[in-house]
């Protein structure tokens, strides 16, 4: 009885309801009440989200909101917020605010105290992790950047911390950094996620040095997962005697950028280390 009464009863606020990114049957009974309960439904895409109300049976005030006209919007919602009204804010698939619109939005909740409260459900993030067999500490990058020297960098310093990888991105993108992934994630097994929940959904497991033998579909998007880094081994910080007889040796005819390449190649060493060191010897000789 106490349970149905607090379903009953929404106290006023913003409900971030998650919405099935696939099979309807992954809609919880507490995003059905909310959504039948509030006063207004928030959606990325009108058509998108009807097909979903539709399908059970939810008649409610739709606003499109959308990454392109999240900040025009924002101030009306605000104020039916500060009117004790209950708004539910959805995105065409999974967990608002997860790689889609909705952080500007609670943002300024929280800057006006009003009340948000999630309604938990699908999530690709969550659902590829639980199949994977890799570790459970795990980085979330969303949707990777373009621009190569970008991406680059943020996979460099993702593959640092050594723990499992996520990220979204499309296939045809997928294939173009194959080499990318190659470099700064050796020798590591892959989940490829295609269609989670749907009917004809793909689980790929592959290690990344096989990854130009990937076959898959170019329709839609990929949840990748990168299994964590066992090898990986403490960087080193000091540098030992024969270390520096080396360097000395290498600086006569390679410059400094070259030799923090070679060393790296062959220890593990913090690049800033060998940098700096090979400095100290350039200004000695100064």
């Amino acid at each position: 009885m106490h349970h149905d009464k607090i379903l009953n009863n929404l106290k006023p606020g913003l409900y971030c309801v998650a919405t099935p990114i696939g099979n309807l049957g992954d809609i919880t009974l507490r995003a059905l009440e909310a959504l039948k309960k509030c006063d207004v439904i928030l959606c990325e895409d009108t058509r998108v989200s009807k097909k979903l109300l539709n399908h059970f049976n939810i008649k409610k005030h739709l606003i499109s909101y959308h990454k392109f006209n999240e900040r025009e919007k924002i101030k009306k919602i605000i104020e039916k917020l500060k009117q004790n009204k209950i708004i539910c804010l959805i995105s065409d698939a999974g967990t608002p605010a997860i790689s889609d619109p909705g952080r500007l939005l609670i943002k300024e909740c929280i800057e006006h105290s009003i009340d948000i409260f999630p309604v938990p459900g699908a999530s690709s993030v969550s659902a590829g992790i639980s199949i994977s067999g890799f570790s459970d500490r795990y980085l979330f990058l969303g949707f990777l950047p373009d621009r190569k020297n970008v991406l680059n960098s943020n996979l460099e310093k993702a593959a640092s911390f050594g723990c499992t990888i996520v990220f979204f991105i499309s296939p045809n993108k997928l294939y173009k950094i194959i080499n990318d992934i190659k470099l700064h994630f050796p020798e590591r097994d892959l989940l490829i996620c295609r269609e989670i929940t749907k009917f004809h959904e793909q689980y790929i497991r592959i290690s990344s040095n096989k990854l130009e033998k990937l076959n898959i579909s170019k329709k839609g998007e990929v949840t990748v997962i990168i299994s964590e880094n066992k090898n990986i081994k403490k960087k080193l910080i000091e540098l030992e005697e024969s270390d520096k007889k080396e360097i000395k040796k290498l600086l006569k005819t390679k410059t400094i950028k070259n030799v923090v390449k070679l060393i790296c190649s062959k220890k593990n060493f913090q690049k800033k280390v060998i940098y700096n060191y090979c400095l100290e010897i350039k200004n000695d000789k100064k």
